[in-house]
């Protein structure tokens, strides 16, 4: 069976306000038991018959991982997965979790791509965010994956930070084009549900500044593209040949499997969360009790609605097939959001800046 394989570590040296992932500091769970736990969910999810395109290391932070659970965990998954034609090893890094001898670990491990979560390279933006490494951390972190011989690195940015005005955001492009990493990811801040973040917000301490958002989204647009950046996913950019493939993957409506607290899967026409409490799952696996929680099964209209979402934030575009008539398009293109070459629709730089409420539209 070909899937994608994702691997939830929700566990953080810092919570940072503003991320509504499931995640915890260690504790005491960052420990045997939890490696086992997602190597024991493997076994009982068929991974023996599971040759997984793309392998896909999130969190939480997986480089908190010490370097002995670290390869217990990624020797176990090559024990039991056919990674022989894996074409991609994503795992994802914060600055300060590692050095140059666990970089080198990964590496060795078969780990090929390395998404650092910089978010911004000044210290004035990375306070607001309450992140726990400096601007030097994150040079320090990407030079040490570079001499570990990675070479299909990705740096995290986000932009319309309260605060940031375009000077700042033009310095931490100016800084990450210096870098040089093949792929680059630019989130605009959004205020996630059950967040420190979002509580600030609705008490008026940070705002959200549409302006500032479409400002600062046009900046990175024209820095990257203009730095040879293919702009291929509103919030992604990459030298040619180095899109990330497990993304683009979860874009097209590929089956992906997820293991760990919190993780969610969608296999056969069906998805489901595991039990996004790490103590919990731990006991349960151990126990042989199922960990999947929220199961529901897809109807063809609610991956059509998918499909129209995700694809249409692609380079690609949505097929005209999956819209509905009669549709908005005429409209659209009116305003210069949309265009349709190939019988699809593509958004137009302009578009893109409104991704989600165009394809709320369209759905």
């Amino acid at each position: 069976m070909t899937v994608h394989l994702y691997l939830h570590i929700p566990f953080c040296h810092h919570l940072c306000p503003y991320c509504g992932f499931y995640k915890h500091t260690p504790g005491k769970l960052a420990n045997r038991d939890f490696v086992d736990a997602i190597l024991a969910e493997a076994d009982r999810r068929g991974a023996s018959s599971i040759a997984p395109k793309t392998v896909y290391l999130g969190g939480g932070t997986p480089s908190l991982l010490s370097p002995t659970l670290l390869e217990r965990l990624l020797r176990g998954l090559a024990e039991r997965f056919d990674l022989s034609q894996t074409a991609e090893y994503t795992m994802e890094a914060n600055p300060a979790t590692y050095d140059l001898e666990k970089a080198r670990l990964m590496r060795e491990l078969g780990v090929d791509r390395v998404s650092l979560g910089v978010q911004s390279f000044q210290a004035s933006v990375l306070q607001t965010l309450g992140r726990d490494h400096t601007p030097e951390d994150a040079i320090k972190a990407y030079e040490t994956l570079r001499d570990a011989g990675f070479e299909n690195l990705s740096l995290d940015l986000m932009f319309s930070i309260p605060g940031q005005d375009l000077a700042l955001w033009q310095a931490d492009l100016d800084q990450a084009l210096t870098l040089a990493p093949e792929h680059f990811s630019a989130y605009n801040l959004t205020y996630e549900e059950d967040t420190e973040f979002l509580t600030k917000h609705q008490q008026g301490e940070l705002d959200h500044d549409e302006d500032r958002d479409a400002t600062l989204f046009h900046a990175a647009i024209d820095r990257f593209e203009a730095a040879g950046y293919a702009h291929y996913e509103v919030s992604n950019y990459a030298r040619p040949g180095f899109e990330s493939h497990h993304n683009r993957a979860y874009w097209a409506g590929a089956d992906y499997l997820g293991l760990g607290p919190g993780a969610v899967s969608t296999m056969n026409g069906e998805r489901w969360k595991t039990l996004p409490d790490t103590a919990a799952y731990v006991r349960a696996t151990k126990a042989g009790i199922d960990t999947r929680v929220e199961i529901e099964v897809l109807t063809a209209e609610d991956r059509r609605l998918e499909a129209v979402a995700m694809r249409l934030r692609t380079r690609e575009g949505v097929a005209l097939d999956l819209l509905p008539t009669p549709d908005p398009l005429p409209s659209l293109i009116e305003e210069g959001w949309v265009v349709v070459e190939d019988d699809h629709v593509r958004l137009t730089r302009d578009g893109k800046a409104l991704a989600d409420p165009i394809a709320g539209m369209l759905v």
